[in-house]
């Protein structure tokens, strides 16, 4: 492990890291004038609750700002270290972390695959709780491809899906595999709920792969409305190092 690796690993930097990444966070939020959608969310929100809250996981950095403030919110991060800072802002942002690795369709296959059933078991018990799941759908290291963990979660769970986009006019965009998004102060932002997609426990193979292209679809769609909103285009296919909107 390099010197700068340890440094960074370090409890006590760690820790400074994440209140000064949550700190920007909350600037972020305080700072853009966002739209929410549907207009007045919270009723219809209420019905749902709990809920599976679909992300694609360039989104996951700024998902946070969907949360409303009596929201019990849980999400799941890997047990690698480097998720070690990511983990301690969102629980500074009232996000429970679950660290395991995530509940991907072939885990249910394969239950010794990375862990990935315990992580399918908590999040099972997170719900069945009251709380709302933030779930990262993308098949891994494929951006913006619908994974079938987030339909066996609802199925097993007998909880919506609802597709959540969050996006902001002024933001930096990555050159990481899933293009992730950071949002910067004073701009313009979106909070877009899509439709509510419930998984029957009883679909055939046949049915399963259909909702999960629906869930796809749909969050495509949240996506390009969010963006529509706040006046910018959805850059996903730009491949620059790092890029800045003015």
């Amino acid at each position: 492990m390099s010197f700068g690796k340890r440094v960074l690993r370090h409890r006590l930097v760690e820790r400074l890291l994440a209140r000064l990444a949550a700190g920007y966070l909350r600037l972020v939020r305080a700072t853009n004038r966002f739209t929410v959608v549907p207009a007045a969310p919270d009723a219809w929100l209420d019905a749902q609750t709990p809920f599976i809250a679909g992300m694609w996981h360039g989104q996951h950095i700024m998902v946070s700002f969907a949360r409303r403030p009596g929201d019990r919110v849980a999400t799941i991060i890997s047990r690698n270290p480097d998720g070690n800072i990511n983990t301690r802002a969102l629980e500074h942002l009232g996000v429970r972390v679950i660290r395991a690795s995530g509940a991907r369709g072939r885990v249910v296959r394969d239950a010794k695959a990375k862990g990935g059933a315990e992580g399918l078991r908590a999040m099972l018990k997170a719900l069945k709780q009251g709380e709302i799941v933030a779930f990262s759908a993308d098949v891994p290291k494929i951006s913006r491809r619908a994974d079938d963990g987030i339909v066996t979660l609802a199925r097993l769970s007998g909880r919506p899906i609802v597709p959540t986009a969050v996006v902001t006019s002024r933001h930096l965009r990555f050159n990481s595999w899933d293009r992730a998004c950071l949002g910067l102060p004073f701009g313009r932002g979106a909070i877009v709920f899509g439709e509510a997609i419930h998984v029957p426990r009883e679909a055939t193979p046949a049915e399963l792969e259909a909702l999960r292209l629906r869930v796809e679809a749909e969050m495509n769609r949240v996506h390009d409305e969010a963006y529509a909103l706040v006046g910018r285009p959805d850059r996903v296919g730009l491949r620059s190092p790092v890029e800045a909107a003015a």
